[in-house]
């Protein structure tokens, strides 16, 4: 079994930069992060003072730089149970 902590080590750097800038973004209480060829999906939790909808729409723009050509990113909320 692995903690969270060795699974982000695992991830490409670039992906590993996401996770770390999502994290940065306020109100961001947990996070996870999943990669297929081409396609990206970034999961959050966040925190009872923020909006879903800004919260999502700030992780996308803080992630925007890291995309890469011809790839999907989706972003969406964790469930917290």
């Amino acid at each position: 079994m692995t903690s969270d902590t060795d699974a982000v080590t695992e991830l490409p750097p670039r992906l590993r930069r996401a996770i770390e800038i999502v994290y940065a973004v306020e109100g961001v209480t947990s996070a996870r992060i999943w990669v297929w060829p081409g396609r990206v999906a970034v999961g959050v939790c966040g925190s009872s003072a923020v909006t879903s909808a800004d919260l999502l729409r700030r992780i996308e723009l803080a992630v925007a730089p890291l995309r890469e050509p011809d790839e999907t990113w989706e972003f969406g909320l964790l469930d917290e149970a």
